[in-house]
């Protein structure tokens, strides 16, 4: 049986109360780091930004290879051992209020970091540098960057300014130009909105490149890199079926193996590179995605799209390893590959079903056409890939039949909830279909576009119910990371995606927690969004850990066990989206909360239709803490609910109503409510003066058993 992964079907936007958090008490936040790399077995100094920066005396990083010295306040010396592989890193604050948000930061091989230097704003002064550099700069506002590098005729050689790619707000403009002022080429969103140029020199001599934000803003880093190492532009097929050996084709540059693929007219041929390919076995069904470099640049925008891909990237092994890793996915079956001619409905390529198909759009207005046969009466699902595997395509679906009627269009989808962002422009859907009839199915580009950038993988599939899950900081819109305040509780967003028609529990659970850390076992019952509350002790000791979320359910009587996938927002604005997923999860354990919540009883059974009569305990845990409480619901499913009421001041206790609507399907239920309150709080303890402040804090969790009326 044949299988991929996929998102959940429908858009899911966050709505009721507690879908729009900030953490009032200081929450640590990472902006900006600067330079944004350095090479294995070097070290730099980089500039760190961020809001509730106090006290921060360390950099955390998910590799122990990467290691920080504080220099001065805001400063440190980054050292990369000579033994990390080239990629992208998680690197977060650590300081007085926990561990922040990470930012990227990249390691490279074969590259000499240099130092941006002004002024350098035109071709007079131009900053000169080698082939084979990564230029760590600044963009200036209202202004530009110029460098100068010599090149021998017939050279190819790669300018690649990555911005977006490494979370930087910059939108890039590249402009290569020779040593007379002649426009050679120009680039703007190449890979996401970072821009790249490909050119063949074609006289020895001196060459310009010009780096400026689109918009002039000033202040954003950037790294650009001028290289004639081999790089990657595609690999195919895309999907790979876990433990079988194949043999890939990858199209790129500088491979020097003297075989080139077609090129439209304009355009520089890409080589092409033959390597072979086992894909681990431990990746079936496993549902996992690993990668070398965070999957930043596959669209507009970094979206949370990859945290249902499954597979891997793959770095073609040409020389010492060519840049630019392509994610291949782990495919439940074989996989056929697209044959040309199939640009005509009446004829189509045929395909048997279940079917796995790695397709490309060869030129502009490609259609490729698929004909299948249909042996079962029922629902079957349609799915396309190409967002999420870097295939840079906006790519529809149709499906016809035996007359030409349409049956079904598939578009975009994906979940929008809170700071998680994960709407993208990948089909998905499902059609009941006929047996004894023959269907085909149409792929194209939404605007017409082909070429090698512009692949795709086509999934057709008998429904396979599984699941999912990312989870996600709660603060919303910006940056954050996970605190606990001594005695009190900090929840991260649980986010399902539900794959083709799975609506059992999905019961979430911790590991790697460490003493005076506590979560309960929570249940997301039918829903696409649910709470992971964490707990510290009042004497648990200072700390930053990661921690592992995992996701289980059940499905035709077999246990499926998923990690769940953690994931950050990128930026604070809200217009630009970018939520993209981390190695680890971290949670810091600092100073006392001023209060903290628990439901008791922490389990009750109720029957649908009726009231859960429960009773919420507040601990007032500073002395001077004597106001009142006021307790709304968090993230309720719909069919729960209650009635926002106080806890008045003075008081440590109060009644809570549950109300279990009648239809309710029977199963558990984990909930949680949210208490805000005005706390005197003041960053200086010593200050005479402690304005109140607005302090939300999410009580212990209940799980309520609800049975049929």
């Amino acid at each position: 049986m044949q299988k991929l992964t996929l998102f959940a079907v429908a858009i899911v936007l966050a709505c009721g109360p507690g879908s729009i958090l900030r953490a009032e008490l200081p929450s640590i936040r990472f902006d900006r780091i600067n330079p944004l790399g350095a090479q294995a077995g070097t070290s730099v100094e980089v500039e760190i930004l961020g809001r509730d920066t106090e006290d921060v005396s360390a950099l955390r990083f998910d590799h122990p290879g990467l290691k920080a010295e504080l220099v001065k306040p805001n400063r440190f010396k980054l050292s990369v051992a000579g033994d990390v592989a080239e990629g992208t890193y998680d690197v977060r604050m650590i300081g007085r209020f926990g561990a922040s948000n990470p930012r990227l930061f990249a390691v490279s091989r074969d590259l000499v970091d240099v130092a941006e230097t002004e002024p350098n704003n035109v071709a007079g002064n131009a900053q000169t540098i080698a082939v084979n550099s990564a230029v760590h700069g600044t963009s200036d506002g209202n202004g530009q960057d110029v460098f100068r590098f010599p090149a021998r005729k017939g050279d190819r050689i790669l300018i690649d300014c990555q911005a977006q790619k490494l979370e930087s707000a910059m939108d890039g403009t590249l402009i290569l130009s020779s040593s007379a002022g002649q426009i050679l080429a120009n680039s703007g969103d190449y890979h996401g909105r970072d821009p790249f140029i490909d050119f063949i020199a074609p006289d020895d001599g001196e060459y310009f490149v010009v780096v400026h934000d689109l918009s002039y803003r000033g202040g954003f880093p950037y790294r650009l890199i001028v290289t004639n190492r081999p790089h990657v532009e595609n690999v195919f097929p895309r999907a790979v079926e876990p433990g079988k050996a194949v043999e890939l084709v990858a199209l790129g540059r500088n491979f020097k193996t003297g075989k080139f693929a077609p090129a439209k007219p304009g355009d520089l041929p890409l080589e092409e590179f033959r390597f072979p390919l086992t894909m681990p076995a431990d990746l079936a069904g496993a549902g996992r995605y690993v990668f070398l470099e965070h999957p930043t640049d596959h669209s507009v925008l970094p979206t949370g799209a990859t945290c249902t891909l499954d597979g891997l990237q793959v770095r073609v092994p040409c020389g010492a390893g060519a840049l630019h890793p392509v994610p291949i996915i782990a495919a439940g079956g074989p996989v056929t590959l697209e044959a040309e001619p199939n640009n005509d409905k009446t004829k189509p390529q045929p395909i048997a079903l279940p079917a796995i198909v790695s397709g490309r759009f060869d030129e502009a207005r490609d259609a490729d056409w698929y004909a299948f046969d249909v042996h079962e009466n029922g629902q079957y699902v349609f799915e396309v890939y190409s967002e999420r595997i870097s295939g840079q395509a906006d790519p529809y679906l149709v499906v016809i039949d035996d007359k030409d009627n349409n049956v079904v269009e598939l578009d975009d989808y994906g979940h929008r909830i809170n700071a998680f962002d994960a709407h993208l422009r990948d089909p998905y859907g499902t059609a009941n279909l006929e047996a004894k009839r023959t269907y085909r199915v149409l792929v194209q580009d939404r605007y017409g576009r082909g070429g090698p950038r512009f692949q795709y993988v086509l999934a057709i599939r008998k429904p396979i119910p599984d699941f999912h899950v990312a989870a996600i900081h709660s603060e919303n819109p910006g940056p954050a990371g996970t605190t606990l305040w001594r005695g009190g509780a900090a929840f991260v967003d649980v986010v399902i995606h539900q794959q083709d028609g799975f609506n059992s529990p999905i019961t979430i659970t911790a590991e790697g927690l460490p003493a005076g850390i506590h979560a309960t076992p929570t249940v997301v019952n039918n829903n696409t969004r649910g709470l992971f509350v964490l707990w510290a002790d009042a004497d648990a000791a200072e700390t930053d850990v990661p921690i592992k979320l995992f996701a289980s359910g059940t499905q035709d009587g077999k246990t499926l066990r998923r990690e769940v996938r953690p994931t950050t927002r990128v930026w604070t604005e809200t217009n630009l989206g970018a939520s993209v997923p981390m190695r680890e999860l971290v949670v810091g354990v600092r100073d006392r909360a001023p209060y903290s919540l628990k439901i008791v009883p922490e389990k009750m059974t109720v029957e649908a239709g009726k009231k859960a009569e429960l009773k919420l305990v507040a601990s007032r845990l500073w002395p001077e803490f004597t106001e009142k409480i006021t307790i709304i619901p968090l993230g309720f499913p719909g069919n729960f609910n209650f009635s926002s009421f106080n806890i008045n001041a003075g008081q440590t206790d109060a009644s809570l109503a549950i109300d279990v609507q009648a239809g309710t399907r029977p199963g558990d239920y984990t909930l949680s409510v949210l208490g805000q309150a005005q706390v005197p709080y003041n960053k200086d303890a010593k200050a005479a003066q402690k304005p109140n402040t607005l302090v939300s804090m999410p009580s212990l969790p209940v799980t309520i058993t609800v049975t049929a009326k």
